[in-house]
C-alpha cells in the first residue's frame, strides 16, 4: 500500500501461544514458535478465513452470519498486561489467561495502532492490524481462578490496554525474539464521524 511507510518503531516478540480447541477455555498454551498461514496460526482455534459474526458484531450483523475473519490473531504487549496487573493488584497477568496468541514488547501504546499497520516480522511475515481488542467477561474468570476475586474489574481496567486482533497478509514463521517493525498508515481524523 502506497501511503504506508516504515516507522522508526520496532519491537520484539515476548511470547508466542495457541490453542487448538476454544472448548476446552480461554487459556493458551505458549511456543517457541509459530508457522502462520493466510488462514492464521497453524493448528489454533481462531485460524481461518471465514469465521461466524458473534456479539462483538451484533450492530453490524445478526449473530452466525459468515464473514472475513480479521481476528485471527489476538496481539498484546507485555507493557500493557503488567499495567492491568497493577490496576488489578495481583503480581502477573500471564498472557495464557486473556487468549493472546502474540506478546510484544517495546511497542508503545500498542492498542492504540491504527487500523492497516502492518507488523512485520525478522522472517517476512506480516500481519495486518484491524483494530482495538475490547476485553471481554470471560477472562475475569480465568483471572480468578488464579487470583480470587481479582479479575471482576478487568474488563474496565483492560479498556484500551486489551491489544488488537489481526490479520495475516503474509505467511512465514514467528519466534519468540523476532523483532516487529510498524509500517503505518497516515494518521488522519474523518470530521464526518
Amino acid at each position: 500500500m502506497a501511503v504506508l511507510e516504515k516507522s522508526k518503531l520496532a519491537g520484539t516478540v515476548v511470547a508466542l501461544l495457541s490453542n487448538p480447541d476454544r472448548k476446552t477455555g480461554l487459556e493458551k498454551a505458549r511456543r517457541d514458535r509459530v508457522d502462520i498461514t493466510f488462514d492464521g496460526i497453524a493448528g489454533d482455534c481462531h485460524s481461518g478465513r471465514i469465521y461466524k459474526s458473534d456479539s462483538r458484531l451484533l450492530k453490524q450483523y445478526k449473530r452466525g452470519v459468515p464473514i472475513a475473519n480479521t481476528r485471527q490473531l489476538s496481539v498484546l504487549s507485555e507493557e500493557q498486561l503488567a499495567e492491568i496487573a497493577d490496576s488489578l493488584g495481583i503480581p502477573r497477568l500471564e498472557p495464557e489467561w486473556v487468549g493472546a496468541n502474540l506478546v510484544t514488547s517495546g511497542i508503545p501504546d500498542l492498542t492504540f495502532l491504527p487500523p492497516s499497520t502492518r507488523m512485520m516480522f525478522s522472517s517476512g511475515a506480516t500481519l495486518i492490524v484491524d483494530g482495538e481488542n475490547a476485553p471481554c467477561r470471560y477472562v475475569s474468570d480465568v483471572i480468578n481462578k488464579h487470583h480470587p476475586d481479582k479479575g471482576d474489574p478487568f474488563p474496565k481496567v483492560a479498556q484500551h490496554k486489551r491489544g488488537v486482533v489481526a490479520w495475516v497478509e503474509k505467511e512465514g514463521a514467528i519466534s519468540v525474539g523476532d523483532e516487529i517493525v510498524l509500517h503505518i498508515p497516515p494518521q488522519r481524523i474523518y470530521s464526518h464521524a
